[in-house]
């Protein structure tokens, strides 16, 4: 299983990247947004992969990030929703936009993907409602980045972003996960607990755990009476 790659971009399609590792060239697929964060021809890349395994054919599927990757496998346990599908999704709302419709229950964002009708929408909300927490307590985590030198050293970053942004969404994600873990400690569903976190966050982004989970009470509480 080829979980991760790193290596030189040699050229980007409209859905694809050839990656260049020691000779060998990578065909990994990827979706529009992870595309246009990856460096120009000769750049170096680093991606977390899943390799699609078919009777007549091995597809390569590329992520900058451990949260992305378990989205992907995540959406396509959905039927109807194959690997193309998830990257559609992934592409038209992004991990956090994926997050916040399937825990708010927005199925016209999700059927807003190409290739995904209301059908197809409303099964992606109702089956993962409560598998998605776990990957959302993810947040920013585990992203691959790679140092821009000929050793092609991997280290723990997402390649378009500064420092400061990926602290501030590492702190703003472990902020939702702790309120997250304290409202299901309170006996709140899965489901409905990351449902409010994602109305309050998505309202006004806080970093501090306790605000949030003030915030998401005071929309759980009709539900809790």
């Amino acid at each position: 299983m080829i979980g991760k790659i790193t290596g030189r971009v040699d050229y980007r399609g409209t859905d694809h990247v050839l990656v260049d590792v020691q000779g060998v060239g990578y065909m990994v697929y990827c979706s529009e947004r992870t595309l246009s964060g990856l460096p120009s021809r000769g750049g170096i890349v680093a991606l977390y992969t899943d390799l699609l395994v078919r009777e007549d054919n091995l597809q390569l599927f590329g992520f900058t990030t451990l949260a992305d990757k378990e989205w992907h496998k995540l959406l396509t346990t959905v039927q109807g929703v194959g690997a193309k599908a998830a990257l559609a999704i992934a592409s038209t709302l992004g991990t956090d936009g994926v997050s916040k419709a399937i825990a708010l229950g927005d199925v016209n964002a999700i059927k807003s993907a190409q290739g995904i009708g209301p059908k197809i929408a409303q099964r992606v909300i109702t089956e993962l409602k409560d598998k998605a927490p776990k990957i959302m307590a993810m947040g920013g985590e585990g992203s691959a980045v790679v140092e821009a030198d000929e050793s092609m050293v991997i280290d723990v970053q997402t390649p378009v972003d500064t420092p400061v942004k990926n602290q501030n969404r590492k702190s703003e994600a472990s902020a939702q996960a702790d309120a997250l873990s304290a409202l299901i400690n309170l006996g709140y569903a899965h489901g409905d607990a990351a449902g409010a976190i994602a109305q309050v966050t998505s309202e006004i982004p806080s970093s501090i755990s306790t605000e949030i989970i003030k915030a998401a009470l005071k929309l759980l509480a009709p539900k809790g009476r």
